[in-house]
């Protein structure tokens, strides 16, 4: 059984504020080969196409591709705000090792 990924109240909440549905868009969260790690996140406000993942919460959505799905099962899809500054995270259960940067990894 595939457990899909979380979405915090925060990132919901982030993207009310950013006015993402607004535009017709989601939070696409995507998962490419490339990076120091061998994968890396994709992360941008797109729109909802067939066959992704829709996860909704406060009015907004949070999508993911077929194809990432695998990749992302059970993960937690946040927002944070720290000194360097703010961004979406995702915390991975499924990743064996991560580059410094925090977005390239390796299963």
């Amino acid at each position: 059984m595939h457990l899909p990924p979380k979405v915090t109240d925060r990132a919901f909440a982030r993207l009310a504020e950013i006015g993402a549905s607004k535009e017709g868009h989601a939070l696409r969260v995507a998962v490419e080969g490339g990076g120091c790690s061998g994968f890396q996140y994709d992360i941008k406000l797109d729109a909802p196409e067939d066959g992704d993942l829709v996860l909704e919460g406060q009015g907004q959505k949070v999508v993911v591709d077929e194809i990432s799905l695998p990749f992302l099962e059970n993960a937690v899809i946040d927002f944070t705000e720290e000194l360097i500054g703010a961004r979406f995270v995702i915390e991975n259960p499924n990743v064996a090792s991560s580059c410094g940067c925090g977005t390239s990894f390796a299963m």
